[in-house]
This record gives structure tokens, sequence and C-alpha cells, in this order.
């Protein structure tokens, strides 16, 4: 993987220590992070990278809808704005923009080269089912949670879409993405990186991932989930 995944190519080079017979010019560092700020550079990240940090943003939800549902079972309050936000993350950045780019131009290539067609087929009903588990978390959301049996209701759909998005993630994560170096050439797999990031930008008007991951921290920090250290176990 990658160990600078935050980093453009032309960043990488100009800030590097340059090797043997590599001649920085005066200020370019400079430049490339002025470049970078305005969002001139590409990154270098990887088409199955892209895929799976957009993973980590599911995996982050899915710890916010966790707490939700501990909350809810042991009848401690918490912010219903917080179900809309982690719902509309999922509906917005997971279903109908990563998703889509699997559905639209993974699986194609899967089935066209008779590959993890089972599979697909399974993660392609997976993502219909987390839609309509998604509808019903927004609508019980709009409707406020005034009872205990709405917030039970809740608690059972939000534990639904925990079940099956974190076998299902992980299932892609080391099947399917390291398939895709199989099926496809190594200029259409860089093609597709290229691809994506286009289809990134032009969705979400710059970076996806980093307007999403901003909006799953605050999402953390209205549950106060945010600080990393308090899960760490007594031992």
């Amino acid at each position: 993987m990658n160990e600078f995944p935050n980093r453009s190519r032309r960043s990488f080079l100009t800030n590097a220590v340059p090797a043997a017979g590599l001649i920085l010019l005066p200020g370019a560092a400079s430049l490339a992070a002025e470049d970078k700020k305005k969002g001139g550079g590409d990154e270098d990240v990887s088409t199955n990278e892209d895929l799976m940090r957009e993973h980590g943003i599911l995996k982050r939800v899915l710890l916010a809808y966790d707490e939700i549902i501990r909350r809810v079972r042991a009848s401690q309050d918490f912010p219903p704005e917080a179900v809309t936000a982690g719902a509309t993350i999922i509906r917005k950045f997971v279903e109908d923009y990563h998703e889509k780019l699997e559905e639209e131009h993974l699986f194609p290539r899967f089935r066209k080269a008779g590959k993890l067609t089972s599979l697909v087929d399974t993660l392609l009903a997976q993502h219909q089912a987390g839609r309509r588990l998604t509808d019903r978390v927004l609508s019980r959301a709009s409707g406020g949670f005034k009872s205990q049996d709405d917030r039970n209701q809740l608690a059972a759909d939000l534990a639904a879409f925990n079940r099956m998005y974190a076998p299902h993630e992980a299932r892609e994560d080391t099947v399917l993405f390291p398939a895709l170096h199989k099926i496809v050439s190594e200029h259409e797999y860089d093609a597709m990186g290229e691809q994506f990031e286009k289809i990134e930008r032009t969705t979400f008007g710059g970076d996806g991932f980093d307007i999403y991951l901003d909006k799953v921290e605050a999402l953390e920090k209205q549950l106060n989930i945010y600080d990393l250290a308090q899960f760490t176990p007594k031992v």
C-alpha cells in the first residue's frame, strides 16, 4: 500500500529526499504545495486503495451505529440528528457513489470475465438490501423517536445493517478487489483509477473522500466517540 496516501505524485517528488541524479529546482516544493492546495495535483492512490479507504468511511459510520444501538439497549439518550447524519453519509457517499462505482465498473467486468459471479450477485443483493434499510432509518429519523418501541425498531435496523456490511466490505477488500488485477490489464486498472477520480470530483465538486471524512469526524464528535484512546481495553 502507498506509504504517502494523501500526497500527490508531484508533491512526493519535490519533497522526498532526492535520489541519485535527481535535481530539484528551487521553490519546487512550495509550487507543488500550492498546486495541491488548489486541487491541481493528482493523488497517488491506486484503484483498490481508493475503494478500500472509502470503506474506511463506511466502517466509521458502522461504529457510530454501534454506539447508537448500545445507547438504545441501555435506555440512554442519543442525539436524533446523529442518526440522520450517519444515514445521510451512507446514502450519499456509500450507496449513491461508492456502490454505484462497484455496480457500474467492477461487477460488469467480473461478470464478463466469468469470475466471482456468485460473489458479485450476493454483493449486489446486499447493496439493494442496505438501501432499503437506509430508507427505513431515514424514515424513522424524520418521525422522531418518541417511544422506546421506536428506538428499539431503529436499533434493530441499524444492527441488521451492521451485521451485513461488516462481512460485506471484508469480502470485497480481501477477495473481490485483489482479484481485479487478474481480470484487467495494468493499463485498464490505472485508467479506472483516473476515471474514478473524475467521477468523484464531478459528483462532489471536489475530493469526496476528504469532504465525507470531515462529516464522519463530526458525527463521531457528536456521539463522543471520536477519541480513539477510549476504545483501548484496560488489560
